[in-house]
């Protein structure tokens, strides 16, 4: 028995890559048959899922690879959208490949299903790297299993989460692998390459890029052996950005623009990644003298910015104040952790707060070896940094978790193998069983779905809820789908999910870039019959669509409670709006705009 034992564990130890795909192929099944009735209705529950959907059939249907216009919203100039075609290839490549077999609608469904979880294959091979590099050959098992308890971070894997997300945060996890290589040139090349794909598909990880490059600086500054390292990320940085800026950037975004790799962020890149070479082909021996010229080379960037682009020294959204005061503040993952309620909270906080008690451990067992504390060190940053940014915006979650596995692992590993010696079987099962639920902030969480939540329970809330899962589903549009098709003026956090699953369009979506479509939105209704008539006047709107109860029309309750919106749900209709029938199962209440002659 100890003999197969030993046989076996020795063969997860060498035949690791093996077991990490049978481990995602385990992982990818289940999360299947999770979301298998959201894929039979093609429940594609975020804006951004549907906005990435149609961003691909434009792109399948022969729209330019450069022009990432969604000329559904804001008809007929369009909504300039920031993002690039990277994330578009695989979702593009799945739905041509099979649609000659299972014809275009089964195809989507395909491709919505496995596109995003393959960047969480990508994510496992980098945490098992990391695992086997700090802690110990056989535990990457136990990090790819605290890498799915961190159900932020695994959400944006799951089935239909077709946006960018999980990309970028399969690049920030191949980043920790390159800042455990113990092959400075293999680690130094690997993490430019991940930062220029990163900041190719969007600059929402620009905070974790910068302090991956700054970590590499510090671990030039401590020992200058790491040289290596720093003049291989500076030139595959400076080299892989400006690839991707010439296959990815759009026509757009060739402007200076702060929002995506645009000249702005490719010329700082480019200075940053030429500063890391040239810093580590003439760096003295001297620490204080590479002190003083990487200090210096940083100084002359950051001036050189804020000279050459002034525009890009605020926030990188650039929308108007309007549109700052009416949407954007209001968006509640760009508030902090702690603006939410407790079971929020804790589901997205525990497990990184944990995890830096995991790299605190790992720091003080490793503080003898000098490449493995400095490894540890580069890690323990990013997983500290991740949780300050959670006090600013509440969407770090997802990269937090991912950034404390290495630390949630070190402390199981750690716990496991302490109760793993006792003598007495019942304790090694039950300690190890109880380890895990604890590190992993599983058992937190599910004992905080015992919190009472008087909120949720309020008809109101419930209300919201039932409108939140209802109005966006096929069954729901369907009807309105069968009217001739015109240009509808609804919410702005329908608009995406309208454009994608009916032949309307629509005046926008939570698209920065686009804030006068929004505010006009907002506006109309927010404002009285006669102003939302004639924004409708003016952009030639043919549909006025709502569906009572939705989150975003609670903004339009409280800041405008006589406005147009609310006088629609009372009933108390314009002349200048025909009623549209539909049936009476129908979460929605639709209008005609009559016009003379029509």
């Amino acid at each position: 028995m100890l003999v197969r034992t030993e046989f076996l564990l020795d063969h997860v130890a060498r035949r690791w890559r093996l077991w990490v795909a049978l481990l995602w192929l385990a992982a990818a099944t289940f999360m299947l048959f999770e979301r298998l009735g959201g894929i039979r209705w093609f429940a594609l529950g975020d804006t951004d899922d549907n906005l990435r959907m149609m961003q691909v059939r434009a792109l399948i249907e022969g729209q330019d690879w450069f022009d990432l216009r969604q000329y559904r919203l804001n008809p007929p100039f369009g909504a300039d959208i920031h993002w690039s075609r990277l994330v578009d290839l695989p979702i593009a490549g799945i739905k041509l490949a099979l649609a000659p077999m299972l014809g275009g609608p089964m195809a989507e469904r395909v491709a919505v299903t496995l596109a995003p979880m393959l960047p969480m294959a990508i994510a496992m091979v980098a945490v098992a790297l990391v695992a086997r590099r700090l802690i110990g050959p056989l535990a990457y098992p136990l990090a790819i299993a605290m890498l799915l308890c961190g159900q932020s971070t695994r959400l944006m894997w799951a089935p239909l989460r077709i946006d960018h997300h999980g990309w970028q945060l399969a690049a920030l996890s191949l980043a920790m692998a390159a800042l455990a290589d113990p092959r400075r040139a293999r680690g130094g090349v690997l993490l430019g390459l991940t930062t220029a794909l990163s900041l190719s598909i969007g600059l929402e990880m620009l905070i974790y890029c910068a302090a991956a490059g700054a970590i590499v600086v510090l671990m030039w500054l401590r020992d200058p052996d790491e040289g290596r390292r720093l003049a291989a990320y500076g030139a595959s940085l400076a080299g892989g950005s400006a690839l991707g800026y010439l296959l990815f950037a759009s026509q757009a975004n060739r402007a200076p623009v702060c929002d995506a790799l645009s000249p702005v962020w490719l010329s700082a890149v480019s200075a940053a990644g030429a500063l890391c070479l040239l810093l580590a082909l003439t760096g003295p021996r001297s620490a204080l003298m590479r002190a003083g010229m990487a200090a210096l080379g940083g100084l002359a960037i950051a001036a050189a910015l804020a000279w050459m682009w002034p525009h890009c020294l605020g926030k990188l959204e650039g929308v108007s104040p309007e549109a700052q005061e009416m949407w954007l503040d209001r968006v509640r993952e760009a508030r902090p952790i702690y603006t939410h309620d407790l079971k929020v909270v804790l589901a997205v906080l525990i497990m990184p707060l944990i995890g830096l008690v995991g790299y605190a451990l790992a720091l003080w067992k490793n503080r003898s070896d000098p490449a493995r504390l400095v490894a540890w060190a580069a890690l323990g940053l990013l997983g500290l940094l991740s949780v300050l940014l959670l006090f600013w915006q509440t969407r770090a979650g997802p990269a937090a978790q991912l950034l404390s596995v290495p630390g949630v692992t070190a402390l199981g590993w750690t716990l496991i193998g302490w109760f793993q010696r006792q003598e007495k079987m019942l304790v090694r099962v039950l300690g190890t069983v109880a380890v895990f639920t604890l590190v992993s902030g599983v058992g937190i969480q599910l004992a905080s779905l015992l919190i009472p939540d008087r909120e949720e329970q309020s008809p109101r809330r419930q209300a919201i809820g039932k409108a939140n899962r209802t109005c966006p589903t096929l069954p729901a549009l369907r009807p309105v789908g069968l009217q001739p098709r015109g240009y509808v003026l609804t919410f702005v956090d329908l608009g995406p999910r309208l454009i994608t699953v009916t032949h309307h369009d629509a005046v926008a979506g939570p698209y920065h870039r686009n804030d006068d479509d929004i505010v006009d939105v907002m506006k109309a209704f927010r404002g009285t019959p006669e102003a939302a008539h004639a924004i409708i006047e003016r952009r030639g709107i043919d549909y006025v669509l709502i569906c009572p109860d939705m989150s975003e029309s609670t903004v339009y309750q409280v800041k405008a409670p006589d406005g147009f919106y609310m006088q629609l749900v009372r009933g108390n209709v314009p002349e200048w709006l025909s009623p549209v029938p539909l049936p009476s199962y129908s979460p929605y209440r639709m209008w005609r705009v009559v016009r003379p002659g029509r």
